[in-house]
C-alpha cells in the first residue's frame, strides 16, 4: 500500500533576484541563496511541467496526430493569511514590483531524525499579490501567482551525515 504525505508544516521561501539560463537547473544553482520564509500560508497551488499538445489536422488520413511540444512547469498560486509584518510577505509583494526572476525553494515535513527534507527549487515571476477582503467572518488573504520559470530541481529527504 502507498504512503500519504500531508501538505501540512510544508515550507515555501523566497530567494534573491536570480538570471534564467540555458540549461535546466541543479540543486547547486540554488546554493548561494539567502532565503526567507513567506509566513501564513494557507495554500500552495500546484507546480509541475506539462508538455504543450502540437497537431496535425491530415486530411488523407482523416486523423489528427498529436506530438509533445514544450514543456511549462506551470502558474503556483500561494495564498497567505494577511501579515504586512511578515518578512517573506514583503519579499514577495517586492518580486511583484519587480521584471526578475526569484529564486523559489519548498521544504516538506519528511526530514529523518537529523537529517534533511525533501526539497523543491525553482524560479519564477511574482505576477502579482493581491490582497483579498471578503466577507465579514473571512481572514484578509494576501493571493501571490507566480509563473514558473525553469525545471523543478527536486532534492530528496537524507539522512545525517556521521
Amino acid at each position: 500500500m502507498g504512503k500519504m504525505f500531508a501538505t501540512a508544516n510544508t515550507k515555501i521561501s523566497i530567494g534573491t533576484a536570480i538570471d534564467d539560463q540555458d540549461d535546466d537547473f541543479v540543486a547547486a544553482d540554488f546554493t548561494s541563496q539567502t532565503w526567507t520564509e513567506i509566513g501564513g500560508t494557507t495554500n500552495l497551488g500546484q507546480i509541475g511541467d506539462a508538455a504543450e499538445l502540437i497537431t496535425s489536422n491530415q486530411i488523407a488520413r482523416g486523423r489528427t496526430k498529436k506530438a509533445k511540444g514544450t514543456y511549462n512547469a506551470g502558474s503556483m498560486a500561494i495564498v497567505c493569511d494577511l501579515d504586512p509584518e511578515d518578512a517573506g510577505q514583503t519579499a514577495l509583494v517586492a518580486a511583484g514590483g519587480n521584471r526578475s526572476n526569484f529564486a523559489f525553494k519548498i521544504e516538506f515535513d519528511d526530514a529523518p531524525a537529523g537529517g534533511t527534507p525533501s526539497t523543491r527549487y525553482f524560479i519564477g515571476l511574482v505576477m502579482g499579490t493581491p490582497e483579498v477582503f471578503e466577507d465579514a467572518n473571512s481572514a484578509k488573504k494576501l493571493n501571490a501567482t507566480l509563473e514558473v520559470n525553469s525545471n523543478i530541481v527536486k532534492v530528496a529527504a537524507a539522512e545525517a551525515t556521521p
